[in-house]
């Protein structure tokens, strides 16, 4: 895969092997030059995932990761951005790949990660009006959520 390593590595903060996957660490405001990038010139065509792990001890609460795949070249490459509890916010990839519309809803429902430029950030999995963000490990597992009338 011919990337021009230079650049890359102006993008990222640090790199590593995981299970044979490389995964690159690096800073919420370069997620989009490194992705157009991956995208364009590196041959990563597909966004497989976007999700969250949430730290809650850590400085840096929220760790956004992104799952790549580059059908030409049969890789994956995982990104991680960290991204404070005060403000969890990431630009969106949805202008790159369509895929991440949905990724991001999740990821937003789930742990309260923005995403900046979606502007459909609906519900996708749990109902309009639900409290809190059950993938965050301070959820109240025997919380109770607000009743809402039943739509037919």
């Amino acid at each position: 895969m011919a990337m021009n390593t230079r650049i890359l590595k102006e993008l990222y903060e640090s790199s590593e092997e995981n299970f044979g996957i490389t995964v690159l660490k690096l800073k919420g405001e370069d997620l989009l030059p490194l992705v157009t990038l991956l995208k364009d010139e590196c041959g990563f065509d597909l966004l497989l995932d976007v999700t969250a792990v949430d730290y809650p001890d850590c400085e840096l609460r929220f760790e956004v990761v992104y799952h790549l795949y580059s059908s030409r070249h049969n890789r994956r490459l995982r990104l991680k951005v960290p991204v404070p509890e005060s403000c969890p916010a990431v630009p969106t990839l949805t202008g790159l790949y369509g895929s991440a519309c949905y990724a991001e809803r999740e990821t937003h429902e789930m742990y309260g990660i923005e995403f900046s430029g979606n502007g459909d950030l609906r519900p996708i999995l749990l109902y309009e009006g639900f409290d809190g963000h059950p993938l965050r490990k301070d959820y109240p597992i025997d919380g109770e959520q607000p009743i809402v009338a039943y739509r037919k």
